[in-house]
């Protein structure tokens, strides 16, 4: 009689998920600054003081 883990294997090998990369640095501090003003105009109309970090 075959092994629990035989009989529920798949017929077809599965194929690995592809591998995710990752970034090769952080976003530059002065780009985080420039989103967050654009945010707060967008949001407010104007600076509010709010900063990523």
């Amino acid at each position: 009689m075959p092994h629990t883990a035989d009989r529920h294997a798949p017929a077809t090998p599965v194929a690995p998920a592809p591998r995710r990369r990752r970034r090769a640095e952080q976003t530059p501090r002065s780009a985080a600054d420039a989103l967050q003003r654009a945010l707060d105009r967008r949001d407010n109309g104007g600076v509010t003081g709010h900063h990523l970090g």
